[in-house]
């Protein structure tokens, strides 16, 4: 069996008096955070660790930042591209594990509902993504509360071979 493994990383300032979104879901808080899409750093980590596994460049590079039509997108709609192109590829995930370092709101009573949402958008099971979270107890710029900082990571493996015997 073919395995690829990869590994995604974001970070966005906050930003007082825009929505906060993480894996998709809206948490109250009075900070949100800066991005030409929807700013959903946990999505976007996501989606650079699916990319990355199979050498597909970044999440940039598919959905620029100078692109009009990606200002204020949800980035759930990124995932779900992604996620095609992967399958376009022959692969499946196996599994999902996701970090996310932020002091303040707190986010693991939001994690049903982003792996929840995450998971209907890569139509994968829950038990295939783990979403943790922490902080930085006060040290850097996530301690000092200016920002977030996410790493994902996944294991892809090959259910089909689209190519002749790669």
């Amino acid at each position: 069996m073919k395995l690829r493994i990869g590994q995604g990383y974001d970070v966005h300032i906050l930003v007082e008096g825009i929505p906060l979104v993480l894996g998709g879901v809206q948490i109250p808080h009075t900070h949100g955070l800066k991005s030409h899409s929807d700013g959903d750093a946990l999505t976007h980590a996501i989606c650079d660790a699916l990319l990355g596994a199979l050498s597909l460049r970044d999440i940039g590079y598919h959905f620029s930042d100078k692109d009009p039509a990606n200002k204020g997108r949800n980035s759930l709609e990124f995932l779900k591209i992604v996620m095609e192109m992967i399958r376009e590829e022959g692969y499946e995930v196996n599994n999902i594990d996701v970090t996310v370092v932020l002091e303040a709101p707190k986010v693991n009573p939001h994690v049903p509902a982003m792996k929840k949402a995450l998971c209907e958008t890569m139509a994968i099971r829950e038990e295939d993504l783990s979403i943790k979270a922490t902080t930085s107890e006060g040290v850097s710029f996530v301690g000092r509360k200016e920002g977030i900082a996410v790493f994902a990571v996944c294991l892809l493996y090959k259910v089909t071979d689209n190519f002749g015997g790669m």
